[in-house]
């Protein structure tokens, strides 16, 4: 089974390529031109690989949460991608793949949070799952970091640059944060490894189907917005 699994939602940018011998991809942390980026880390990826793309089974592709241009770019790159390939995409969120991370460095429950910029974050609770690979408990959020609950009582192992924007985070009971662990963006070797289960157990879409997870419905909010917020919150 070979899969390539692509994301521009963050201020990373990877690509990965998993096959049944091995992972191989490219990461790196560019801040913004993920559209220049991403098609030469595609191709360098494949030829690494010796692999054409007609010979893929899937694209996996990040659909966010994260920035709405970074978003937008990943999935329309993996859409024009598929369609030109006649291959199914799968559709892989940011927060699962830090939590997919976590999950192999042994944690049992997954806090995954993801700087959302506005003084808020994005967030999810994430356990292993037999069949989909990770499950979520309870659906993906944007809120304040105050308003960041976890649904069950247990350890929480903390992954995610959310952490480090809003320290007080941090400071929550039943939270491990392990080294490292604040520093964490997504990275596509992990929504490779997921699209393979997640190919497995039949959730391949048409390219067509692949929509964004923005969460946010507003991207920035009107002066006026803001100053009424100034002054309620005063």
């Amino acid at each position: 089974m070979k899969i390539l699994a692509l994301d521009t939602a963050t201020e990373a940018c990877s690509v990965a390529l998993i096959t049944d011998a091995d992972v191989i991809g490219r990461w790196r942390e560019v801040g913004r031109g993920h559209a220049e980026e991403i098609l030469g880390m595609v191709d360098t990826t494949l030829a690494e690989a010796g692999v054409t793309l007609g010979s893929l089974d899937a694209i996996a592709s990040s659909v966010g949460p994260g920035s709405f241009t970074g978003v937008r770019i990943c999935v329309s790159v993996a859409q024009g991608l598929a369609f030109g390939a006649g291959l199914p995409v799968l559709a892989i969120t940011t927060l699962e793949a830090l939590s997919v991370a976590a999950l192999h460095d042994g944690a049992d429950q997954v806090l995954a949070c993801l700087d959302a910029r506005m003084g808020e974050v994005y967030w999810g609770c994430f356990r292993a799952h037999p069949d989909l690979g990770v499950l979520a408990e309870g659906g993906l959020a944007v809120s304040r970091p105050e308003a960041v609950s976890v649904p069950f009582a247990g350890m929480y192992h903390g992954i995610g640059r959310g952490f480090a924007a809003y320290p007080l985070l941090a400071g929550r009971e039943g939270l491990l944060l392990p080294a490292g662990a604040c520093a964490a963006l997504p990275d596509a070797r992990h929504m490779a490894s997921l699209g393979v289960i997640r190919l497995r157990a039949g959730q391949a879409l048409d390219p067509a189907e692949l929509k964004p997870t923005y969460l946010r419905d507003k991207v920035a909010q009107t002066e006026v917005e803001r100053t009424a917020g100034k002054i309620t919150e005063s």
